[in-house]
């Protein structure tokens, strides 16, 4: 055989079709004709973006209509900010794998809202629908739930398995609706014995709802109409840690010596901003901060807080208390008080008998017009004094007065009627404040041994150049510039003002 016949042998070899397959023998991972060898491209809503197969992201783009493109694989899906108006359930009903759906801010409606459209949604742990246009919350929401957020609707009616009969639900939020205790019914929460987070705040609430989670450790109930906490109504919340109650409508008579007594772990009570008298009763031994400020307390009494001897942070201020609002040893319990704040009240003296470990004293915006040799003894490991805007003149500050406060780091002693620098200011002073006094001279002696004073406000006092004694600053090595003009505040009628006097390489601020 010639070589052209080679040649055309070997061309119709090439050319004829192979054997036929045989079942079971095909290569499923070799590309066949016309096909590519990439994954086809995953099916993600216009303007939409889906960085994995299992998220779609179509935050923000003025959406009128859910989007009818979303993959069953779907498991985030995330449409807030837009214009949605209603939820198709046959478009819902789809994405049976979803784990995470934010509907935050968009215009939602109950009627625009299936009852049954979260049904299908077996595998829904997160659902955000706060900020839209509910005015009833759905009828049912799936026992996978572990996060509901509901807050800044119009919701007036809860219904028993909203969210009730859902084991692994931890987190509700319901803040800024309209709900009132009518539209939440006592087993809103039955069958859900993991919440441990839920916020109630800013609805129409006039008492306590009973049967709340047992399980919960942060409840939040401030402003609301509530004047009354039901006998009982907290008698299961054992493990509640925070409770906010404050801008409510609470009076002495709304609550009683077991309405608290009963929370064994509270650690944070506010109730701040109602109606109160007295300090309530039965306070528990773990609470370490509790907020009474803007109440209408007169007088507080030691019989009250006996049992919250944990106590740390004690927040009166805003509130009645005279000259006998806080009797000598009324907070003697409280032996690991750090913060006393009692600003804004009518105190005439500084409470004698603290606490010893007294961390900070706040007694500003009272009537303390005397601080005597022995006033501030018992405290002697205080860190912060506050006696800013009383009455306090430089012939009764006793020259003794803060001798015991060796670790005292910050004196604010601003808005009184000083007329010299108080004498035997503490040494480990970093701040002192003497701003709107009336100062008319700077003598070296009472700020000797300050060298470790780093600020110095003496602004709006009566000032002058002349009236600074020489070496007054040589102490204050610590003290860092922060203005190089100084402004003094002067009588209308003084002969020589001093308007901006450089006095350079210290500190002393202004407000």
């Amino acid at each position: 055989m010639g070589r052209p016949t080679q040649w055309l042998s070997l061309l119709l070899f090439l050319l004829l079709p192979g054997p036929l397959p045989v079942a079971g023998m095909e290569d499923a991972a070799f590309p066949h004709l016309g096909e590519s060898s990439q994954p086809p491209p995953r099916a993600c809503p216009p303007r939409c973006s889906c960085p994995r197969v299992d998220t779609v992201d179509c935050d923000g783009l003025d959406l009128r209509v859910f989007p009818d493109n979303i993959t069953r694989a779907a498991q985030h899906l995330s449409l807030q900010n837009n214009q949605l108006q209603e939820l198709p359930y046959n478009e819902l009903s789809r994405l049976s794998g979803l784990r995470t759906l934010n509907l935050h801010n968009n215009l939602i409606s109950s009627e625009g809202l299936p009852d049954e459209a979260f049904e299908s949604l077996t595998q829904l742990q997160h659902i955000y629908v706060a900020h839209n246009k509910l005015s009833v919350a759905p009828q049912f929401l799936p026992r996978s739930l572990r996060v509901a957020d509901l807050a800044a609707n119009q919701v007036m009616e809860i219904f028993p398995l909203t969210f009730g009969e859902k084991p692994a639900l931890r987190s509700v939020y319901l803040h800024n609706n309209q709900l009132s205790n009518a539209g939440l019914p006592p087993d809103a929460f039955r069958g859900s014995e993991a919440v441990t987070t839920l916020s109630l705040s800013n609805n129409r609430f006039s008492y306590l709802p009973p049967s709340l989670p047992p399980s919960l450790e942060r409840l939040h109930l401030q402003n609301n109409l509530i004047s009354k906490v039901p006998r009982g109504a907290l008698s299961r919340q054992t493990q509640l840690r925070e409770l906010y109650l404050q801008h409510n409508q609470l009076t002495d008579s709304g609550l009683d010596a077991t309405t608290f007594s009963k929370l064994h772990s509270l650690e944070y009570l506010d109730l701040s901003h109602n109606q109160l008298t007295t300090v309530p009763a039965g306070l528990p031994r773990t609470l370490a901060i509790l907020h009474l400020g803007r109440n209408r307390i007169r007088q507080v009494e030691a019989a009250r807080l006996h049992g919250a001897r944990g106590l740390r942070y004690l927040l009166l201020q805003h509130n009645q208390l005279g000259s006998s609002g806080l009797p000598a040893g009324a907070l003697r319990p409280l032996r690991g008080l750090h913060t006393l704040h009692l600003y804004g009240n009518g105190l005439d003296r500084v409470p004698l008998a603290l606490p010893r470990r007294l961390r900070a004293l706040v007694l500003p915006h009272n009537h303390v017009a005397t601080l005597g040799a022995r006033d501030l003894a018992a405290t002697p490991g205080l860190m912060e004094l506050n006696l800013a805007y009383n009455r306090l003149t430089s012939a009764r500050v006793h020259h003794r007065a803060f001798r015991r406060l060796r670790t005292l780091r910050s004196l604010d002693l601003a808005g009184n009627q000083l007329t010299r620098l108080p004498m035997g200011l503490p040494t480990g002073l970093h701040t002192l404040r003497l701003q709107r006094n009336q100062l008319r001279m700077l003598e070296p002696e009472p700020l000797t041994g300050l060298d470790q004073l780093q600020e110095l406000s003496l602004a709006h006092n009566r000032l002058r150049v002349g009236d600074i004694g020489p070496g007054t600053w040589h102490e204050l090595q610590a003290l860092q510039v922060r203005h190089r003009l100084v402004s003094h505040t002067l009588p209308r009628a003084s002969p020589s003002p001093c308007l901006h006097c450089h006095i350079p390489n210290i500190l002393v601020s202004w407000s």
